[in-house]
């Protein structure tokens, strides 16, 4: 089958790539910035083409040709995601019926039975709706919870548990839910494309078990070796309360939680098993929950986290980027500062691109910790991110609240700040080799003011950045220098 999937750069969509590529397909995937996508393992195996939803003459383009339509595209953290979303799988199905593929499979979300939905599910749910009301056969599975390394979910569940021995938590933490392991996702979407028949239905998918929220903070407990958790449950959190809290323990920021956790607020359990009438279940049987939590520790403790919630958000470069003081577009601020080392510019370029996640960067940790917490208690995404990978970086992905937006290896990484900031930033760190056989290293932030508070922010962090910047300079070089002498 010809396989063109459009979300190749989320979470999932990144993960079903190379699933696809398994079972034989022929994959183009779609991405409105392909430079994500410059560095993944399955690159050069697949047909990658730019495209946005939202125009209709790109989508039938990236069509043509195709068999099956993968649509694995929200816009949640968008203002008016729901209108974005509803005029994007209109433009999906209009485009599918022109392009002549045979099937569109989509990945939604478990509609519970009664109650009102949240902005979040309705969305979900209305994009289904559209697609199976279209001209082309679609296959639309409903997931609830996804349980996977890099899941949202997951690090959500995860950070609660592991930071909160004690907690307290709402009424709807009783609710059931069924959740399913990202593997067994990827089983059914993979399986959707060689269903046969003409499928136009929803199918509601989840592992073997259903808990509650409750029950899933206990077991993970007790599968992480953790000592057991005190929950006391109290009727007055709302949800919107609820994500505030989730926004400061977690790595999940504001703008993501809000919808999780309204999600949660209903029951999402399967209605039935029919999925299994047209797409056999995973060899073996679905996974459970026990498992699922232990394989995505795995992953997590071996740094081998191939897609992230974090790096699936809207990260694509800002235009324009300032590349000199003298750019035209306005005000521009930069701090610059350069050392040369005797470390080889491979060894400095090494610690470069480690940078951030657990190792830190290299000065002052308290500032940035301080620096994380007020953005966080602002809604940002603060400092927990993290990275993906301990020592290599991707175009677009993740790094706590930067977004990698250049990586020229070895000579230069780039990175936009993603905090709540009065303007846009950006920090530029460079190596070039050095006529000796040494290297320079050298480091740029940019801070492109937005209106009055703009200026006033600049004026206020300055008297830092000797503390902060100019430790980054030193302790960055010095790191390189000694692992130089001792190997590592």
């Amino acid at each position: 089958m010809r396989c063109v999937v459009f979300g190749s750069t989320g979470y999932i969509g990144g993960r079903l790539v190379p699933e696809l590529l398994a079972a034989g397909h022929r994959v183009r995937a779609v991405a409105r910035n392909p430079v994500k996508l410059a560095e993944v393992p399955w690159r050069d195996r697949v047909d990658v083409v730019r495209a946005d939803v939202t125009d209709a003459a790109g989508v039938t383009a990236a069509m043509s040709g195709q068999d099956v339509v993968y649509y694995l595209v929200h816009s949640l953290t968008q203002r008016g995601f729901a209108d974005i979303d509803r005029e994007a799988a209109r433009i999906v199905a209009d485009a599918a019926r022109r392009a002549g593929v045979s099937r569109i499979v989509y990945l939604g979300g478990i509609v519970p039975e009664s109650g009102p939905l949240s902005a979040h599910l309705a969305s979900r749910s209305e994009v289904g709706r559209i697609l199976r009301d279209g001209p082309v056969p679609t296959v639309e599975l409903r997931a609830a919870v996804i349980l996977g390394s890099g899941s949202a979910s997951f690090e959500m569940l995860r950070y609660l548990t592991e930071n909160l021995p004690v907690m307290v938590t709402p009424r709807w933490a009783r609710n059931r839910i069924q959740p399913i392991a990202v593997r067994d996702v990827l089983h059914y979407l993979v399986g959707a494309a060689t269903a046969a028949g003409r499928i136009n239905a929803s199918f509601d998918i989840g592992g073997p078990e259903v808990l509650t929220y409750l029950d899933m903070l206990r077991r993970y407990a007790a599968v992480a070796g953790l000592r057991r958790r005190v929950i006391l449950v109290v009727p007055v959190l709302t949800p919107w309360l609820s994500a505030q809290w989730v926004n400061l323990v977690t790595p999940v920021p504001r703008a993501i939680a809000v919808p999780l956790v309204e999600s949660l607020v209903h029951e999402v359990v399967c209605r039935d098993h029919s999925v299994a009438e047209v797409i056999d279940d995973p060899e073996g049987g679905l996974t459970g929950y026990d498992r699922a939590i232990r394989l995505a520790l795995a992953r997590v403790r071996d740094a081998d986290v191939p897609t992230r919630w974090s790096d699936a958000t809207p990260g694509d470069p800002s235009e324009p980027m300032p590349l000199d003081p003298h750019w035209s577009g306005g005000s521009v601020y930069t701090d610059v500062r350069e050392r040369r080392t005797g470390a080889d510019p491979h060894a400095l370029w090494d610690v470069v691109e480690s940078i951030g996640g657990e190792t830190g960067w290299y000065s002052f940790p308290l500032a940035w910790s301080l620096r994380g917490w007020i953005d966080r208690l602002g809604g940002g995404v603060g400092l927990r991110r993290g990275r993906r990978d301990p020592r290599t970086l991707r175009v677009g992905e993740a790094l706590d609240w930067w977004r990698v937006e250049q990586v020229d290896r070895p000579r230069l990484l780039r990175l936009r700040a993603e905090m709540r900031l009065p303007g846009q930033a950006w920090l530029e760190l460079s190596v070039r080799p050095d006529s000796d056989g040494g290297a320079r290293y050298r480091q740029r932030a940019v801070f492109v003011p937005r209106g009055f508070a703009g200026h006033l922010y600049w004026k206020a962090v300055t008297p830092f950045h000797a503390l902060v910047f100019g430790g980054m300079v030193r302790n960055i070089t010095a790191a390189a220098e000694r692992s130089a002498t001792t190997g590592t």
